[in-house]
């Protein structure tokens, strides 16, 4: 007969499945364990399975292994095969007492073997020490899940607490600068997600999908503000000056992206190496005025010398230059801002990386819309 039963609905009690072809068994079981469990009964493997599936709760399964249709074995390995109950423990009980036949159920995943006939003070002591090795699994993996909650969030605010670290140190830069944004921190706001908008663009370009990886382009996201980050080193004669720079000046001011490079490596000199974060933020500071032709600065790097890292920003930061106002110049539109950039593909800009501009444009407005300027 195909059926379920339940006999005691404590839902207090663990609750077990007994699993026979034979009446006789079944009420012996059942009236053995029914003082102390929860018992559910099937009279075939199939009929296991499906109440095994559907009972998400199940504390124990007492699985026969000699039955028409399904056997015990296979039914343990379709039992261990679904994640669904994989976890729930099997004690095979069965008149199968050959060394073999145990050292088969065991291999297949169950937790004990028990022969008939069946001596109930061993069945009991198997049971409960089986139930009190699952509650101690369980109580555990609630601990283990509470433990990992706890570190995420504790992750989170420490994120959250370098970003603001970040901004408030990278603002002090752009406050000392005349020639930067002339309100808050918009500037460093717009170019971050710039280059993370660029970076999710060209995740799937053959020539950069291999180091564009969601935990590169986070890092790229967090370390972009650092990128004029050497400006402090900068004399406020400079920096205020209220008009273009002359050729002296400029090679002054030029020197931000080596002061910039300077100071992370100092921060990597102190914890004694760095990380993903410090690497990309020392790129972009260093090297985000290299031009493709090699006519940038510092080092006149070219082409594929020049770090992913600073070609992004190189697109970000003149774009927000070129739609920003500056004490030499208003700010241009949208429209003009992509005729100047498109002048620079393959001289200023890497061409892949222009082409991506390009293609989500209408994104990098969005963003200057939303984090314009006070005033703008």
């Amino acid at each position: 007969m195909n059926t379920a039963i339940t006999t005691d609905s404590s839902a207090a009690r663990p609750t077990i499945l007994i699993v026979d072809d034979t009446p006789d068994n079944i009420m012996l079981l059942s009236r053995l364990l029914k003082d102390k469990y929860n018992t559910k009964v099937a009279t075939n493997g199939t009929l296991a399975l499906q109440i095994a599936q559907a009972t998400p709760g199940l504390d124990l399964i007492l699985l026969d292994v000699m039955m028409p249709g399904l056997d015990g074995y296979e039914t343990c390995r379709r039992l261990k095969a679904n994640p669904a109950t994989a976890g729930m423990p099997v004690i095979f009980l069965t008149a199968k007492n050959q060394a073999e036949d145990e050292a088969l159920g065991l291999a297949l995943g169950a937790v004990d073997y028990i022969t008939k006939p069946v001596s109930p003070a061993i069945l009991f002591a198997r049971v409960a020490t089986q139930l009190t090795l699952l509650d101690a699994r369980r109580q555990l993996q609630a601990h283990n899940e509470n433990l990992e909650k706890l570190v995420q969030d504790r992750t989170a605010q420490l994120a959250l607490m370098q970003e603001a670290i970040i901004l408030a140190m990278a603002s002090l830069a752009e406050t000392r600068d005349s020639t930067g944004a002339q309100a808050g921190d918009g500037h460093l706001r717009r170019t971050q997600r710039y280059v993370r908008a660029l970076a999710q663009h060209l995740r799937g370009h053959p020539r950069f999908a291999a180091e564009l990886t969601d935990a590169n382009i986070d890092l790229l996201y967090r370390s972009a503000p650092l990128h004029d980050i050497g400006k402090v080193g900068i004399p406020e004669r400079i920096l205020l000056k209220q008009g273009q720079l002359d050729r002296e000046e400029f090679e002054v001011m030029k020197l931000h992206a080596v002061y910039g490079r300077d100071t992370i490596m100092l921060v990597e000199k102190h914890i004694g190496g760095t990380n993903g974060f410090l690497m990309f933020a020392r790129e972009i500071a260093h090297s985000h005025q290299e031009k493709w032709d090699g006519s940038g600065y510092p080092d006149h790097l070219a082409g594929e010398q020049i770090p992913l890292s600073a070609r992004l920003m190189a697109v970000a930061d003149v774009y927000d230059a070129l739609i920003s106002r500056r004490v030499y110049k208003p700010a241009f539109t949208h429209r003009q801002a992509l005729d100047v950039m498109r002048k620079g593909r393959g001289t200023h800009f890497d061409p892949d990386v222009l082409d991506a501009f390009f293609e989500i444009e209408d994104q990098f407005a969005g963003i200057a819309g939303e984090f314009r300027d006070a005033g703008a």
